[in-house]
């Protein structure tokens, strides 16, 4: 791996305003992660990682697979399994990387949901409802040796899901709602469906819109609010991302 880490961050959704405003764009908000949980690991967020951003909603350019050495697939309000025209260059771009052995991946939540449909796997709509908020994500064998712990708590925002592993991918975790938590395949590519770069404000300004904008029941909202602030591995989570793209 080259000196810095190359990170291109494709930002799937802009955030909500406030947000959006505090950390411009989900690169602000991945950057802000990546180089916190780089510290834990005694590197140097300024010069050991080389974080760059590409609006692929808005605009069709993405980067060159000998400029970076990952890419990260961020979360989003949009619908991993529909067909508009961004969503199916972004599975067709996955493939590419996927089809290559040097660019590693990470996938987050709608990310984590495109690698698996570029993977021929089903998403959709889980019937069993929205996750929301800092949850517990019971961990595969696989998953406690790579976090080493028994269980991550992350914090979540969807109800869009992985119905199944694809062949030769390894489980990370589940939960009651959610049977695909997270994917790995050495080498290759880490997902989780949670939220590691989401912190207790960015989850209550994302339940605050979409309480009032009648997708979240008041009741929702309140049980979303009251873990919103609760412990999480999101640091964690981050720092094994970044052994992950620095391992041989």
């Amino acid at each position: 791996m080259s000196s810095p880490l190359r990170i291109a961050i494709l930002e799937c959704d802009t955030p909500v305003p406030e947000v959006h405003k505090r950390y411009n764009g989900y690169g602000g908000v991945f950057s802000t992660l990546l180089k916190s949980s780089a510290k834990t690991l005694h590197l140097d967020p300024e010069t050991d990682l080389e974080i760059t951003a590409f609006n692929i909603v808005d605009d069709d350019k993405y980067p060159k697979l000998e400029d970076v050495d990952a890419i990260l697939l961020s979360g989003s309000k949009h619908n991993s399994f529909e067909d508009h025209p961004w969503i199916l260059r972004l599975v067709e771009f996955t493939k590419m990387v996927l089809a290559q052995d040097r660019v590693r991946i990470l996938g987050i939540c709608f990310g984590h949901q495109i690698i698996g449909r570029a993977l021929d796997s089903k998403v959709g709509r889980s019937d069993k409802g929205w996750e929301i908020s800092v949850c517990d994500m019971d961990l595969t064998d696989k998953g406690k040796e790579l976090f080493g712990r028994e269980k991550l708590r992350i914090q979540q925002m969807h109800q869009d899901i992985v119905f199944s592993l694809p062949p030769g991918v390894v489980s990370l975790g589940s939960s009651p709602r959610c049977e695909v938590q997270g994917m790995y395949a050495a080498g290759r590519f880490i997902t989780v469906q949670g939220h590691p770069e989401f912190n207790g404000e960015i989850i209550t300004e994302i339940v605050k819109v979409r309480s009032t904008g009648g997708i979240f029941t008041e009741e929702m909202a309140k049980d979303a609010d009251d873990r919103a602030f609760n412990e999480q591995d999101g640091i964690a989570i981050g720092a094994v991302f970044l052994k992950f793209l620095l391992e041989e």
